[in-house]
């Protein structure tokens, strides 16, 4: 990058203004202006500025060290307190920030609010915002800086730069983000569907659809308290849920085991043990028995007996049999 190309990224109003600061007290007064104003002009020249040869230009150096000397102050001391002051709350809306600087300076400074230096004190404030946010961020503990600056739109180059984070660290948390702005989505999507309800049964639904409690509370507006009263109430209703699924599993353990073997007729205990017989003419392995034991009905009595004592299961024919 050239001089000039270095010099074009400042204002010329802001560059003169800049070296009138750097002056000291005897450089601003009456009997060193001329002085002051050809230093200034070589300084600018070498800076890639054509001053000394552009008549314009000239009238802009004479003119802001003429009103620095009547002020007694350079512009830039009363600008940059100004702008120091600032809060992440001032600049949280950059044009009413530069309103207020632009009020509180132009009784002594007029120029400043010309259509020309608005916008370079705009871009001013802007990065000043952009300087508190960083400068907060540094100071949030784990992801909340990566976080804020993420919400607050800053480029992406200037977050991973700033906080000295990779590019994957801060698309981890970006996609964290949207995830979380996902959810958010979702879940308005939910309340929408049952805005007309009570709290209550807000919570339920939500809690039917998984949604998590903070989340709850924060989007659904309730008191933790009926959150509480929601969860004691389903609680109760699970217990009951889990007892009658136990009662049912064990029912159907009942049924698939089939009957004790008091409970078996002499006619069923005959045809019983004469399919067991046949099964395990078939196969002596005892998984293998079982399986076309289940397959066949076989209460489940009968086909234990026959896996672990089958001679007794000639006891039980003759008694069958009367």
């Amino acid at each position: 990058m050239t001089t000039s190309e270095a010099a074009e990224k400042k204002p010329f109003w802001l560059v003169i203004e800049e070296r009138i600061l750097e002056l000291d007290a005897q450089g601003l007064s009456g009997g060193s202006l001329e002085a002051s104003v050809q230093q200034i002009a070589g300084e600018l020249d070498n800076a890639g500025y054509n001053v000394s040869r552009h008549g314009g230009n000239m009238i802009q150096v004479r003119f802001a060290l003429d009103k620095a000397n009547k002020a007694g102050k350079p512009f830039l001391q009363d600008f940059n307190a100004a702008v120091s002051a600032l809060t992440l709350e001032d600049v949280a809306d950059p044009f009413a920030a530069t309103n207020y600087i632009l009020d509180q300076l132009s009784d002594s400074w007029p120029e400043i609010r010309s259509a020309d230096r608005r916008p370079d004190v705009v871009e001013i404030v802007e990065n000043t915002k952009l300087d508190l946010l960083i400068a907060k961020a540094k100071g949030l503990e784990g992801d909340a800086g990566i976080r804020m600056l993420i919400e607050e739109e800053v480029d992406f180059a200037v977050i991973t730069q700033a906080l000295e984070i990779t590019d994957e660290k801060l698309n981890e948390v970006h996609e964290l983000i949207k995830a979380e702005r996902a959810e958010r989505a979702r879940v308005a999507g939910l309340l929408e569907k049952v805005a007309d309800k009570s709290n209550e049964e807000k919570v339920r639904h939500l809690f039917d659809n998984n949604v998590e409690e903070p989340l709850i509370i924060e989007m659904a507006g309730v008191d933790p308290g009926v959150i509480d009263a929601v969860k004691k109430a389903m609680e109760e209703e699970i217990k009951e849920k889990q007892r009658l699924a136990e009662e049912e599993a064990a029912r159907k353990k009942k049924e698939a085991e089939g009957p004790s073997l008091e409970d078996i007729s002499s006619e069923d205990m005959i045809d019983y043990i004469d399919s067991i017989r046949e099964i395990m003419e078939f196969s002596d392995q005892e998984k293998e028995i079982r399986t076309m034991c289940e397959q066949s009905a076989i209460p489940k009595a009968l086909v234990d007996i026959a896996v672990s004592d089958p001679d007794k299961l000639d006891e039980l024919e003759k008694k069958a049999e009367g």
